[in-house]
């Protein structure tokens, strides 16, 4: 058997055939428990982000596993083979496992660097672990690619070649002026409450916006999240509003940040367009901003006029916290250490999926705030936690998928009319509209548009590390998975060779049974010791020239020289599949 991955990425489609090509849960599910009962295929994972689609199998034929996965993923897609096809790209054996790694260190990002991928990479892993269609090739590699993913991220600088696309989305909406100046005292509106609007909202929140409205079709979670944001410190007024609400929010907000998991659009041109229509979003009256750890639930009022934009509150939580160790921060620190590019160790964008909560509410919120307490009730709150307040979110919105019809168009930049209105769309597929740039006075930053900056943007030094890294990784993988290849069939060789002795043994009892028992040990040992010096060179040997490349035929030729029963070698295999201590069912962590 060996690993295939076949798949789509930024780098091989377009944004418009990502968006198509996009996964729900249930034809994630659909797509593995097909791949299984195809014949090439004994074990698979699907890793689907915003910016690819990758299915990886272990399979027995190449080709044939190369036409069924590729058939597969165009059927569970929705998108035609043929229209598929050219975006493909195929991956097999070592170069799949080199692929996987860069992909886990950011190195195949949209983004080089960011670490939000190292979340996505546990999601996929988990899935195949919890439909038992990941066996022991994926769940080791998975498990690998994420401890290359973190060594990268801690032996290297990685990180500051990257950050989230959340802050680089914020980079592209302020143009060439500093986000903190730029976002200092907006009005935020933010559509979504799972893992990747979560951390938009605690990044509005640092680079100090003044006011963030958090949207969301279940309103709990919508408040939950405005809880969490009014207890961070950072001085920002926080409130929940109701989805019905979001066009009278597009009013009143300077940016809005929209990542759901809506199959059609949440904001159409003429949503926007109205809401521009209405003049800029200081020509309402300004209510009073509300005190620090108050929620406030209930819409602001029309606003004839706007004072003079006021600075946000000075406070510990506005600036940046570099050098902040997550592990020992308050509440909000996993979040704000992400917003600040530093997620080196969160698994951000669905790593929140893997994580159990202690003692969860089967319907509830993982981070138990009572409404209304404000700060002082986040006191106390494990960092972790936090985390799973985006993925109860993100499974809750699983169900509430629209299906209007989507107009597709590309972003495109500015002229010199002033932004009335700065839109950042991070959902796969899109949330906004994309012919809204073509409104006077809006400014559209999507998935697309963020790939083609980021393709301009500098790579650190570190970069030729990490791929160093990578390099050394794979070649140790693909030793390890070699030499787990031939131990099998060594492991035969030397049970038929126990048996062997045993026989002869037997019949010298026959022909001499005078024999005490110290000379019938003596004459056992003896024969056992000739046997495992004659066996010894070979079976040293082979595991060596196993674990070099091209070297998976030993354990063939060992087979075919020694008679050995395939049988007798596959039940050793599923023998040592099945020992605990060969293997880690467990969640990588």
């Amino acid at each position: 058997m060996s690993l295939l991955v076949v798949g789509l990425s930024h780098r091989s489609a377009p944004v418009s055939v990502l968006e198509r090509a996009s996964l729900s849960a249930d034809a994630k599910v659909k797509l593995l428990h097909d791949t299984l009962a195809a014949e090439p295929a004994a074990e698979a994972t699907v890793l689907a982000t915003c910016n690819r689609i990758e299915l990886y199998a272990d399979v027995d034929k190449f080709h044939a596993g190369v036409a069924e996965l590729s058939t597969l993923l165009a059927q569970h897609s929705g998108v035609a083979l043929e229209e598929l096809t050219p975006y493909l790209y195929v991956h097999y054996e070592d170069r799949a496992v080199h692929h996987l790694f860069s992909v886990a260190c950011g190195l195949d990002s949209m983004v080089v660097g960011e670490g939000q991928i190292l979340g996505q990479i546990k999601d996929a892993l988990a899935l195949g672990q919890e439909l038992h269609t990941a066996g022991r090739l994926i769940n080791d590699l998975f498990q690998q690619a994420l401890r290359v993913g973190k060594r990268a991220h801690s032996e290297t600088g990685i990180d500051r070649a990257g950050q989230s696309l959340v802050t680089f989305g914020l980079e592209q909406l302020a143009v060439r002026e500093p986000v903190a100046d730029w976002a200092a005292g907006k009005r935020a509106l933010v559509i979504g409450a799972g893992s990747m609007s979560s951390l938009a909202a605690a990044t509005l929140a640092r680079v100090g916006v003044a006011e963030i409205a958090v949207a969301n079709r279940t309103a709990e979670r919508a408040e939950r999240l405005a809880e969490i944001l009014v207890a961070s410190g950072t001085g920002v007024a926080a409130r929940a509003v109701p989805m019905s609400a979001v066009a009278d929010e597009l009013g009143r907000a300077d940016v809005v940040v929209s990542c759901t998991g809506a199959t059609g659009l949440v904001l159409t041109g003429d949503d926007v367009a109205a809401a521009v229509a209405g003049g800029p979003a200081g020509h309402s009256p300004t209510p009073p901003l509300p005190e620090t750890g108050a929620v406030h639930r209930t819409p602001w009022g029309p606003r004839p006029q706007d004072p003079a934009p006021q600075s946000p509150p000075a406070t510990a939580g506005r600036g940046p916290r570099a050098g902040l160790d997550f592990a020992d921060a308050d509440v909000l620190a996993r979040l704000v250490i992400a917003a600040e590019g530093g997620q080196r160790r969160l698994a951000d964008a669905g790593a929140a999926r893997t994580i159990t909560p202690s003692a969860p509410a089967a319907d509830g919120c993982p981070v138990d705030v009572p409404v209304g307490d404000g700060r002082s009730a986040l006191t106390g709150v494990d960092a972790s936690s936090l985390e799973l307040h985006g993925a109860w979110a993100d499974q809750g919105e699983a169900a509430a998928q629209r299906q209007q019809p989507r107009r597709v168009a590309r972003s495109q930049g500015d002229g010199a009319v002033p932004v009335r209105l700065a839109l950042l769309d991070l959902a796969m597929p899109r949330d906004i509209d994309a012919a809204v740039h073509r409104i006077p006075g809006v400014r559209l930053v999507d998935i697309e548009s963020l790939a083609e900056a980021s393709a301009d943007a500098p790579m650190a030094a570190d970069v030729d590390a990490v791929k160093g890294i990578v390099a050394e990784e794979v070649a140790a993988f693909g030793a390890a998975q070699r030499a787990a290849h031939i131990t099998p069939t060594v492991v035969a060789l030397r049970a038929m060779a126990a048996e062997v002795v045993a026989m002869e043994v037997a019949r010298l009892d026959g022909r001499v049974p005078d024999l005490d028992e110290r000379q019938r040990a003596e004459v056992t040992q003896t024969v056992r010791r000739v046997v495992d010096k004659l066996l010894h060179a070979p079976t040293v040997r082979v595991k060596q020239l196993a674990s070099e490349p091209g070297g998976a035929g030993y354990a063939e030729a060992l087979r075919e020289l020694f008679d050995l029963d395939p049988q007798t070698v596959a039940s050793v295999s599923r023998a040592d599949a099945a020992d605990p201590k060969n293997d880690d069912p467990g969640r990588a962590s």
